[in-house]
This record gives structure tokens, sequence and C-alpha cells, in this order.
């Protein structure tokens, strides 16, 4: 499974390096919202949680739907302009200028993504604001979720305007309440990332670059699509003249675990990276997430990981022990080695496997990961 942006044929100047305002505030409010997603920023989260006037912190709770499960594309507005010119701002109020760019039409229906995700990605051209229907099911899926988020959906489609100006001035407030001093402190470390991103394009490749931003972005030998390895099956393209050519890609030191790809029809792509995360390693793929579940799903695996937990094993002991046939057994431990969950080294004539009590330790990290990516 994957997020593919097709590119073929498309120029490397057209593949863009440029941090958002707009688009960190959103991963900070994310932050504040959910910060056991965010272990690296727990205490930014908790000193800022702490310090959120009551007033600011309601109107938050209200709108934060935006920001807590999904992430909304209306904090990459600038994607959403059919100029091929259209970048991130260089501060939060040009991005909100871009963002007040956008028709009625695009900004309802990038802020409800969660009730019309099964149009998302698709070129369909239907609207709550004009489909009674969709409208309907908008609210269905808003009431669903409480009170709050039905009551807020139902002024986003009943005036627009009015809840867009709302939305503004919660993020100007947000401005003047942290972000300002958030935007300096990590400002000058997001431009430098760009710029080296940008340069390392210009010398190395696209393949090289992709490599830097994340271990789960890749390329094709011919370099025709950009691959983002997560939980989604989807594709977009980048060489539609219509929405402007080319994808733009925004760092953000706020964003680990989360790769975000915006692949919404008639939007220039984006991906939203994280350049700072707590020292781990780097995220395994999908695949190879899979392959550890499923090896540790069968019952027999699991009980000679119980051996191998303990100490080193041979395949004869371990058949021993069980009453397994040495075949049986090297087929099982085939399969834990395939997944990375164990070691093997020649002690004379004898070959002894260990579970890789690191590897597995990280499971529940790596699940968290994968699903979050």
């Amino acid at each position: 499974m994957s997020v593919t942006i097709h590119i073929a044929g498309l120029p490397l100047e057209r593949v863009v390096f440029a941090p958002s305002p707009l688009a960190e505030l959103g991963t900070a409010l994310h932050t504040l919202a959910e910060p056991g997603h965010h272990p690296g920023v727990h205490g930014w989260a908790t000193a800022t949680n702490a310090s959120l006037k009551q007033d600011l912190a309601d109107r938050l709770c209200e709108a934060d739907f935006l920001w807590r499960t999904t992430f909304s594309d209306i904090l990459l507005g600038f994607a959403g302009l059919r100029d091929a010119s259209a970048q991130p701002g260089g501060t939060l109020a040009q991005d909100l200028d871009l963002l007040d760019r956008l028709d009625d039409e695009s900004y309802v229906m990038a802020a409800l993504e969660f009730t019309c995700g099964a149009l998302y990605g698709t070129d369909a051209v239907r609207s709550p604001l004009a489909d009674a229907a969709l409208r309907e099911r908008a609210l269905d899926l808003a009431a669903a979720r409480g009170p709050q988020q039905q009551r807020f959906t139902q002024r986003l489609l009943d005036d627009p305007p009015a809840v867009r100006s709302w939305i503004r001035r919660l993020f100007e407030d947000c401005d003047r309440a942290f972000f300002a001093d958030t935007w300096r402190r990590v400002r000058l470390q997001l431009t430098a990332d760009a710029r080296e991103k940008t340069e390392l394009l210009r010398r190395k490749g696209l393949a090289a670059t992709l490599a830097a931003v994340s271990p789960a972005l890749s390329t094709d030998e011919a370099g025709g699509v950009i691959d983002a390895d997560k939980l989604a099956s989807a594709r977009t393209t980048a060489v539609d003249p219509a929405v402007g050519p080319g994808v733009t890609f925004v760092p953000s030191i706020h964003q680990w675990p989360h790769l975000v790809v915006l692949h919404r029809h008639g939007w220039r792509p984006v991906v939203h990276y994280p350049v700072a995360a707590p020292e781990m390693p780097g995220p395994l793929s999908v695949d190879q997430f899979k392959l550890r579940m499923e090896a540790l799903a069968h019952p027999m695996r699991m009980r000679l990981c119980r051996n191998l937990a303990r100490a080193p094993y041979s395949t004869s002991e371990l058949a021993d022990q069980y009453a397994l046939s040495s075949p049986e057994v090297s087929r099982h431990l085939a399969v834990l080695k395939k997944a990375g969950l164990i070691t093997a080294r020649r002690r004379g004539r004898y070959v002894q496997y260990q579970l890789d009590l690191k590897v597995v330790g990280r499971l529940g990290s790596d699940f968290l990961e994968t699903v979050l990516r």
C-alpha cells in the first residue's frame, strides 16, 4: 500500500521545498490536542496547554476536528489555488491570505474532509453546499462525533463566510497567544532544512533527496512517481496543468511520527514531513511490519519465542523440546528470521537462534508509527 504522486516529465525545479507557518500551526494544534502522538515535544505541549486562556482553549476545542483526527487540507490552503506560482507564505498572515482565496465550496469540502471521505481524491465535484444528500450525510457523520461538532458543521454549511472569518480570527489569536514565539524558534531550522533539501535535489537528484526526507519515501528507476509507504492506497498527479504542475514538500518540527500526503483531486500534491524526531530507528516499511505481525500470529512461533527470549537455541534443541521435526522448526525459524525478529550465529557445528529483544521491544512503537504515519 502507498500513496503515489505521478511526476513523469516534471522538471526538478517544480519540486519545491518550503516551510509553511499555517501548516506548522496546524501540527502544533494537533500536538496540543493529541500529545500522546508526540512524545518528543511533550514538555512544550504541557506548558503551552497550561498557559492557554480559557476562552481560547474553548474555541480550539470547538474546531479541533480540523486537526485532531485528520489534518485538514485547509491548513495547506495554498495547494488549492489554481496558480502555478502559489507556494506557502513567509508569515502566518500571508498563509491565511492564501487560504482566503479559496472559494467557499473548496474550503467547506476541505474542512469537512472526514464527512466527504468517499469523495476524497476523486474528480467528483459534488459539494455539501449544493448537494442536499451530501449535506445530510455531512451532518449525520458530524452528529456521530458529538453535538459540538454537529453544531459547528451546521454553522459552516449555513454560513461559510462567517465561519471562515471565525477560523481566521482563531488562528490569529493562537499566533498572539503562543505560536508567534514558536514560529520564531523553529523558522530558521525549517528554512535551513528546505534550503538543504533543495540543494541536495540539485546535486544528487530525486531519489537521494527523498531518502533524506523520509525512509518512507521513494521513487522508481525512471523517476516517474513518488511513493509514500503508508497504510493507504491513493494516487494523484503533479503534472496537471490545470492546477499548476509541481509538488511541494513542507517541513515541520511538530509533525513526527506523521507523514501527510495531500492528494485531493484538483489540488497541488503536498508532502508534509517531519524534520526532527526522537532518537529512534527509521520507520519500518508497512510490508515489513505486516511480516512481523503475521510471524507472531502463529501459536507455535509464539511458543518458540518464549525459549528464544531466554537463551540461544539450535534447531534440534527446539525440535526435541516441542516434539517437532527439525524441518518443521526450521520453517518456523525462517519465518521469524525473515521478519527480522530473531538473530542467528554459528557455534561450531550448530547455528543458534535468539530473539532480538530490541526489535521486539519496539513492536508497540512500530505499530503506532505505522498507523499514524
